[in-house]
C-alpha cells in the first residue's frame, strides 16, 4: 500500500482496477463522470472501457459481461438510474455470476441535476444492497467489499457516493500494482432456467431475495462499516445517526465538545438492524441527519416499533432537519446544537453574510448554440411558436435575452413533448431542440414516434460534435471510442432519413443569413422536419482573433448585447466593448450589428 492524493471518483476508479475489473460502461453525468475516465486513463489494455449511448445500454452491457463471470462496473448519476431502471429491476431477480457494481452518484442540492432523488430509496425499492461511503478512503475500500459481496450473493450491488465525496480530494491509501487482483471470467454457461426471466422464475427469485436480504442485513451489521461510537459522557441518553458526507460534518461539529452516541450507517439497505439495536440500547432520543430521504429515520422508527423500544426518533419527518437540499457544516452544527440544547457556535449564529453577486449560468462566448437559437428566433418572429428544450448545455438557451427554451423535463423528452403540444395546438409551430449526444442517447425513439404518428414538428439537432456539458466525452457521432479506437461516425442525417424523416437540412448556425433562411424554408413544410445546426463546441477549437468595434460607426444601440447575451460583449464606460479574453471571433455579433460597427479581423471565423 502507498498514499496518493486522489479525488473521490478517481479513488473509486483506481479501486475498481485494483479489484480485478474486467469491464466498465457508463454514460457521462456529473458528479459520476470521472470514475470511468479514471479507469480509461489507467487502463493497461487488459480491461474494456465504454461510454455507452445511455445508462440502459451500459447496464445491459455490463450485465452480459457479469453473466460470464466478469467483474463489471456501471457508472451514472442519479437521474441516469431512471433510464437504467428497467433492466435493473429485472436484473435484481436474475442476478449475476461475476461481481457487479452499479455506481450511482447522487447530487444533493441539487448542484447540477434535475432532481434530488435518493438512490438509497431506489436500493430498497429494487431490493439491492447499497454501500454509502462517507469519505474518499471509505469509497476506495468499499469497492473491493462490494465486489466480494456481489459475487458471494450473486447480486448487483449499488455504490452511492454523493457530490461531496465524488469531488472531494484526500490522501488515500491505495494498493501497489503488485497487490492488484486478477479476475479471469469463466465465460457464459448456457442455463435458460437461470438467465431467461419467466414469471415462475421471478416468483421463486423474489422469495430467495427476501430471505437473502435478511441474511445480508445481519452480515452488513457485523461488517465493521456500520459503526456505533459511544457517547463521551456515559450518562448521555441521546444519539445521532447519520451517513455519508453528513457524518463527517457531524464529527467536525462535535470536535472538542461533549458528544452523544453516534451511529454511522454505511449500508442503508438491507438496513443493519443488529447494529441499529446496539445503537438504540439505553437511548431516549435520536436525531437523524441525512441526505436526502429520511431513510435512516424510517429504519430506526421501524426497528423501535418492531422491538417495542421507547426511543423518540427525530429528523426530517419531525421537522428537526430540513427536508430538501444538501447539508453543510453550518446546518449540521445548528441541528446538533438544537438537539443537544446547547449554544450554537458564534460563527453559526453570526449574521448571514451579504449575498454574492448574481452570476447566472450562460452559454460560453462563441457557443454555436447561441447562434442556433437566435436564427430560429429571428426566423419565427411574429409566428405562434413553442420551443421545447432538453438536457445539455443548450438548456441555457432559456436565459435572457435568448429566452428560447419553453420546456425541459429529462433527456430526450422534448421531442415527444413537442408532439403532444402540437396535437392540442395544431396552429403552433412546434420546435424540439436536442444535442447530438442526447439525440443518440434518448431522442431517436421520439423521432420514430413522430414519423410513425404523422406529427407536424421541427426537430432541431444542435450538433457541436461532443458531449459538452459533462466534459467533452465522445459519442457515436464523434468517430472515436473510450478505448481509443477510430471508428465510423454514426451519421445523424442517415439515421433521420432511415427512420423516415424526409426533410433533413444541415447548416452552419454561425452563417446567420443561411441559418435563418433554412429555418423559414423548413418550418413552412408539413410533417416531421429536421434541421441540423452543425458547428464545433467553442471550447474544442482554437479561437479566432477577437472581434473589433469601430467606435466611429457604433451608435451604442446595444443590439448585440440585448439580442445575444454573449459574455464576450460588455460595456465599459457606458459603451459597448469586446472582452478580448473571452471573444472567440465567431462573428455572430458582426452579423447582428445593424450599422456594421463590429468586424472580425483576418484570422477570425467570419
Amino acid at each position: 500500500m502507498h498514499k496518493e492524493f486522489l479525488m473521490g471518483n478517481a479513488a473509486i476508479g483506481r479501486a475498481a482496477i485494483a479489484a480485478g475489473l474486467n469491464l466498465i460502461a457508463g454514460y457521462p453525468g456529473t458528479p459520476s463522470t470521472e470514475v470511468l475516465e479514471t479507469v480509461a486513463k489507467n487502463n493497461d489494455g487488459s480491461l474494456y472501457v465504454e461510454w455507452s449511448v445511455n445508462e440502459k445500454a451500459a447496464l445491459e452491457t455490463a450485465a452480459g459481461a457479469a453473466y460470464c463471470g466478469a467483474r463489471t462496473m456501471v457508472t451514472m448519476k442519479q437521474v441516469g438510474l431512471n433510464v437504467a431502471s428497467d433492466p435493473l429491476m429485472s436484473l435484481a431477480y436474475i442476478g449475476v455470476k461475476g461481481g457487479m457494481i452499479i455506481l450511482v452518484a447522487d447530487d444533493p442540492g441539487p448542484i447540477s441535476s434535475q432532481t434530488e432523488q435518493d438512490t438509497r430509496t431506489f436500493a430498497a425499492y429494487s431490493k439491492l444492497p447499497c454501500f454509502d461511503p462517507s469519505s474518499v478512503q471509505e469509497a476506495y475500500d468499499m469497492v473491493e467489499e462490494a465486489f466480494a459481496l456481489s459475487e458471494k450473493y450473486h447480486t448487483p450491488v449499488i455504490l452511492r457516493p454523493t457530490t461531496r465525496v465524488c469531488h472531494a480530494y484526500a490522501s488515500t491509501d491505495v494498493k501497489d500494482k503488485s497487490e492488484y487482483s486478477v479476475n479471469k471470467p469463466e465465460g457464459f454457461v448456457r442455463d435458460p432456467s437461470k438467465w431467461v426471466i419467466f414469471p415462475r422464475l421471478s416468483y421463486n427469485a423474489h422469495i430467495n431475495i427476501e430471505a437473502r436480504n435478511v441474511k445480508l442485513g445481519g452480515e452488513l451489521s457485523d461488517s465493521g462499516r456500520n459503526t456505533v461510537t459511544p457517547a463521551s459522557d456515559a450518562v448521555c441518553r441521546k444519539g445521532i445517526a447519520s451517513h455519508g458526507a453528513s457524518f463527517m460534518y457531524i464529527k467536525d461539529a462535535l470536535e472538542g465538545q461533549q458528544a452523544p452516541r453516534l451511529f454511522k450507517v454505511s449500508n442503508p439497505f438491507p438496513f443493519p438492524e443488529k447494529a441499529a439495536l446496539a445503537f438504540l440500547d439505553g437511548l431516549d432520543e435520536v436525531l437523524c441527519i441525512e441526505e436526502l430521504d429520511p431513510v435512516i429515520e424510517r429504519g430506526l422508527t421501524y426497528i423501535c416499533g418492531k422491538h417495542g423500544l421507547n426511543v423518540k426518533i427525530r429528523g426530517k419527518l419531525t421537522g428537526d432537519v430540513k427536508n430538501a437540499g444538501e447539508n453543510t457544516c453550518g446546518s449540521v452544527t445548528a441541528n446538533i446544537a438544537a438537539f443537544m440544547g446547547t449554544e450554537a457556535p458564534a460563527a453559526v449564529k453570526a449574521e448571514t453574510p451579504p449575498a454574492l453577486p448574481v452570476r447566472p449560468p450562460v452559454l460560453c462566448a462563441g457557443c454555436p448554440h447561441r447562434a442556433s437559437f437566435f436564427a430560429v428566433k429571428e426566423a419565427m418572429k411574429g409566428k405562434k411558436s413553442v420551443f421545447c428544450g432538453d438536457i445539455g448545455c443548450y438548456t441555457l438557451g432559456n436565459a435572457m435575452p435568448l429566452d428560447m427554451v419553453d420546456t425541459c423535463l429529462c433527456m430526450g423528452a422534448g421531442v415527444n413533448i413537442t408532439q403532444g403540444i402540437g396535437r392540442i395546438e395544431p396552429d403552433t409551430a412546434c420546435f424540439a431542440f436536442v444535442g447530438d449526444s442526447t439525440f443518440f442517447a434518448s431522442a431517436i425513439t421520439g423521432a420514430v414516434n413522430a414519423v410513425y404518428n404523422q406529427a407536424d414538428m421541427i426537430l432541431v439537432i444542435l450538433d457541436n460534435s461532443t458531449t459538452a456539458m459533462t466534459g467533452h466525452q465522445p459519442h457515436p457521432g464523434t468517430g472515436r471510442t473510450m478505448m481509443g479506437q477510430v471508428v465510423d461516425k454514426v451519421s445523424i442525417e442517415a439515421v433521420l432519413k432511415g427512420v423516415g424523416v424526409r426533410t433533413v437540412e444541415t447548416v452552419d448556425p454561425l452563417d446567420l443569413k443561411a441559418a435563418v433562411e433554412c429555418v423559414k424554408r423548413v418550418s413552412a413544410e408539413k410533417g416531421v422536419k429536421a434541421i441540423i445546426f452543425r458547428s464545433p463546441c467553442a471550447v474544442l477549437i482554437k479561437p479566432g482573433r477577437p472581434a473589433v468595434i469601430d467606435a466611429g460607426k457604433c451608435v451604442n444601440c446595444k443590439k448585440c448585447i440585448k439580442s445575444l447575451g454573449c459574455p464576450g460583449i460588455v460595456t465599459r464606460g457606458g459603451k459597448v466593448a469586446i472582452e478580448n479574453s473571452l471573444c472567440t471571433g465567431c462573428g455572430l455579433c458582426s452579423q447582428v450589428c445593424p450599422v456594421g460597427a463590429i468586424s472580425v479581423k483576418e484570422g477570425g471565423k467570419k
